[in-house]
């Protein structure tokens, strides 16, 4: 089950944080470096972030967590995450559905990872996102952003 996850509670913030610890050092062996900002986030920066979190739930426990903010016809996720315990389940591939089809009024949708993130960009690419360039966040950290325009169904005709 999918639902929000309210990162103003402190609680919440806390849990959060704990599991995106543990699922950005996923990345960073992937990637080669510790030196990416979710690993140095804390508490209070995920109370002020000013993103939207939802979580999939198993019972009261969430597994994997999304954010995102929103400028106007852009949704760029800022997060997306999985306990390591819970990998190659479907629960991000159901987060990005879940903001994919959310009826928020936006055109399109962006997200970016560490290049040498293999597992997350073919997840991406999976999705019908495609890779819009690679940039140096830091020296010697490349990231890839990816985009994807989304698709909505045209309301049904009325027959006038």
């Amino acid at each position: 089950m999918i639902r929000e996850i309210y990162i103003h509670d402190e609680r919440a913030a806390r849990r959060v944080l704990a599991l995106q610890l543990r699922s950005y050092a996923v990345e960073a062996r992937f990637i080669g470096t510790t030196e990416i900002p979710p690993l140095r986030d804390t508490v209070d920066a995920l109370r002020r972030c000013g993103e939207t979190f939802y979580g999939y739930f198993d019972g009261e426990a969430f597994t994997a967590v999304v954010s995102y903010k929103i400028r106007g016809p852009w949704l760029d996720i800022h997060r997306l995450f999985v306990s390591p315990d819970h990998l190659r389940k479907g629960r991000a591939s159901a987060l990005l559905r879940f903001v994919e089809t959310a009826d928020i009024g936006v055109e399109r949708i962006t997200v970016s990872t560490g290049s040498k993130n293999t597992p997350a960009g073919k997840l991406y690419i999976a999705h019908g996102f495609v890779s819009t360039g690679e940039f140096e966040a830091s020296p010697g950290l490349f990231v890839t952003r990816f985009e994807k325009t989304v698709r909505r169904l045209a309301a049904p005709s009325d027959g006038c």
